[in-house]
Protein backbone atom coordinates (compact mmCIF):
# COMPACT_ATOMS: atom_id res chain seq x y z
CA UNK A 1 0.00 0.00 0.00
CA UNK A 2 1.58 3.47 -0.80
CA UNK A 3 1.81 6.10 1.48
CA UNK A 4 -0.27 8.69 -0.45
CA UNK A 5 -3.51 6.04 0.48
CA UNK A 6 -3.37 6.52 4.49
CA UNK A 7 -2.31 10.38 4.10
CA UNK A 8 -5.72 10.73 1.65
CA UNK A 9 -7.17 8.82 4.88
CA UNK A 10 -6.14 11.15 7.47
CA UNK A 11 -6.29 14.25 6.01
CA UNK A 12 -10.09 13.50 5.05
CA UNK A 13 -10.58 12.19 8.31
CA UNK A 14 -9.86 15.48 10.53
CA UNK A 15 -11.02 17.48 7.62
CA UNK A 16 -14.61 15.53 7.64
CA UNK A 17 -14.69 15.28 11.60
CA UNK A 18 -13.82 19.33 11.67
CA UNK A 19 -16.64 20.05 9.64
CA UNK A 20 -19.13 17.64 11.43
CA UNK A 21 -17.89 20.10 14.89
CA UNK A 22 -18.94 22.98 12.86
CA UNK A 23 -21.94 21.09 11.56
CA UNK A 24 -23.07 20.08 15.32
CA UNK A 25 -22.91 24.14 16.31
CA UNK A 26 -24.80 25.09 13.74
CA UNK A 27 -27.44 22.43 14.37
CA UNK A 28 -27.75 23.74 18.07
CA UNK A 29 -27.46 27.29 16.93
CA UNK A 30 -30.24 27.38 14.64
CA UNK A 31 -32.23 25.16 16.92
CA UNK A 32 -31.83 25.70 20.49
CA UNK A 33 -31.42 29.21 19.84
CA UNK A 34 -33.33 30.15 16.34
CA UNK A 35 -30.55 31.56 15.03
CA UNK A 36 -28.31 30.89 11.99
CA UNK A 37 -28.58 28.57 8.81
CA UNK A 38 -27.49 25.12 8.03
CA UNK A 39 -27.89 24.75 4.61
CA UNK A 40 -24.48 25.58 3.52
CA UNK A 41 -22.82 23.96 6.33
CA UNK A 42 -24.60 21.07 5.60
CA UNK A 43 -23.90 20.18 1.69
CA UNK A 44 -20.01 21.13 2.37
CA UNK A 45 -20.72 18.27 5.39
CA UNK A 46 -21.91 16.25 2.77
CA UNK A 47 -19.43 16.43 0.20
CA UNK A 48 -16.86 16.25 2.53
CA UNK A 49 -18.03 13.08 3.78
CA UNK A 50 -18.66 11.44 0.62
CA UNK A 51 -14.93 11.81 -0.08
CA UNK A 52 -13.96 10.52 3.60
CA UNK A 53 -16.17 7.51 2.64
CA UNK A 54 -14.35 7.02 -0.83
CA UNK A 55 -11.02 7.05 0.49
CA UNK A 56 -11.62 5.35 3.52
CA UNK A 57 -12.98 2.28 2.12
CA UNK A 58 -9.67 2.24 -0.74
CA UNK A 59 -7.53 2.46 2.63
CA UNK A 60 -9.72 -0.80 4.04
CA UNK A 61 -9.82 -2.74 0.85
CA UNK A 62 -5.85 -1.82 0.35
CA UNK A 63 -5.41 -3.15 4.44
CA UNK A 64 -7.63 -6.06 3.86
CA UNK A 65 -9.85 -4.93 6.65
CA UNK A 66 -12.64 -7.09 7.52
CA UNK A 67 -16.21 -5.46 6.60
CA UNK A 68 -16.89 -4.88 10.77
CA UNK A 69 -13.71 -2.73 11.06
CA UNK A 70 -14.68 -1.09 7.81
CA UNK A 71 -17.84 -0.31 9.21
CA UNK A 72 -16.55 1.29 12.48
CA UNK A 73 -14.45 3.24 10.55
CA UNK A 74 -17.19 4.64 8.50
CA UNK A 75 -19.54 5.45 11.66
CA UNK A 76 -16.54 7.02 13.09
CA UNK A 77 -17.19 9.98 10.35
CA UNK A 78 -20.38 10.30 11.41
CA UNK A 79 -20.46 10.72 15.31
CA UNK A 80 -18.71 14.39 16.20
CA UNK A 81 -15.28 14.08 17.93
CA UNK A 82 -14.61 9.66 16.87
CA UNK A 83 -12.71 10.41 13.85
CA UNK A 84 -10.33 12.64 16.11
CA UNK A 85 -10.27 9.15 18.40
CA UNK A 86 -10.24 6.30 15.52
CA UNK A 87 -7.76 8.27 13.15
CA UNK A 88 -4.75 7.36 15.01
CA UNK A 89 -5.59 4.28 16.21
CA UNK A 90 -5.96 3.62 12.41
CA UNK A 91 -3.04 5.19 11.13
CA UNK A 92 -0.78 3.22 13.88
CA UNK A 93 -2.69 -0.18 12.56
CA UNK A 94 -1.65 0.73 8.99
CA UNK A 95 1.60 1.91 9.12
CA UNK A 96 3.63 -1.25 9.05
CA UNK A 97 1.62 -1.95 5.85
CA UNK A 98 2.65 0.92 4.07
CA UNK A 99 5.52 -0.18 1.90
CA UNK A 100 8.30 2.25 1.36
CA UNK A 101 9.06 3.78 -3.18
CA UNK A 102 11.65 1.44 -4.46
CA UNK A 103 14.75 3.42 -5.36
CA UNK A 104 14.75 4.65 -9.26
CA UNK A 105 17.99 3.26 -10.91
CA UNK A 106 19.58 5.07 -14.09
CA UNK A 107 19.87 2.62 -16.94
CA UNK A 108 22.23 4.54 -18.60
CA UNK A 109 25.32 3.97 -16.32
CA UNK A 110 28.63 5.28 -18.60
Amino acid sequence: MKQSVLTRYRVMAYVTAAWLLVFTVAIVLKYGFQTGDTMLISQIHGVLFIIYVVFAFDLGTKAKWPFGKLLWVLAAGCIPVASFFVEPKITREAKPLVREPSPVTSKAQA
